[in-house]
């Protein structure tokens, strides 16, 4: 089995001067779940090359950031990210879109991404994705025209949550908005910023920074102990 992560290139806010990109624990607390089988995984973003981090996400005490962070082969993954055109979808099992303000920015409309998504789902691999990351379902569709997230049981960044941090302004959009306009079964959280997930057969998503390590062993549940 094969995973493809999926990280953002994205780094500016409309207006803050302060830099977004991937929040780093959402990338290292998934993959922490995973190690443990030694899976072979790439991690992938809309342009490839460099995959920026969250500066924030950086400065939090946080030994799973220490641990990926500083492990050379996940370092220069994530320096060296591939393009989605360099990706074959026949070669992974579990596609998983990483989060970060970012991601909303370069996920939703990337064409590329929602054919490997589509691809990868329809060859019964698994989907997974945690907070704004979700943002790259909003489009994907699959072969017969319907949304791949159209009456399943969803979960992503939540409004309250985007007002608690006064971001509501510097995004494009709102993700919980927009996923109950795709039709997506919308839940969250009742109490901001906890650990949450929703699972939809092979569908697996996460709320917030907090959730990604409860995807990981969801995913690694689903796929080695059924």
């Amino acid at each position: 089995m094969r995973v493809l992560i999926v990280c953002t290139n994205h780094t500016d806010y409309k207006t803050r001067p302060q830099k977004t990109g991937l929040w780093l624990s959402e990338a290292t607390h998934f993959y922490d779940e995973l190690s443990d089988k030694d899976l072979p995984y790439d991690i992938v973003s809309p342009k490839g090359g460099a995959v920026p981090i969250d500066e924030r996400s950086l400065k939090r005490k946080d030994n799973t950031n220490d641990k990926w962070y500083h492990n050379p082969e996940f370092r220069k993954k994530l320096e060296n990210s591939l393009r989605p055109e360099d990706v074959n979808p026949a070669d992974y099992q579990l596609i998983y879109f990483t989060g970060g303000h970012g991601t909303m920015w370069d996920f939703p409309n990337n064409e590329r991404l929602q054919l490997i998504t589509r691809q990868i789902y329809e060859s019964g691999g698994m989907v997974a994705a945690v907070c704004h990351g979700v943002g790259g379902l909003l489009n994907v569709r699959l072969s017969d025209g319907s949304l791949l997230i159209e009456n399943r049981q969803i979960t992503g960044f939540a409004n309250i949550e985007e007002k608690l941090l006064g971001l509501t302004d510097e995004v494009p959009f709102l993700l919980e908005d927009e996923l109950r306009k795709q039709k997506a079964l919308y839940r969250r959280s009742l109490i901001p910023f906890l650990p949450f997930i929703e699972v939809d057969e092979r569908l697996v998503t996460g709320q917030n920074p907090l959730s990604a390590r409860k995807v990981g062993k969801k995913v690694m549940e689903e796929m080695f102990e059924k």
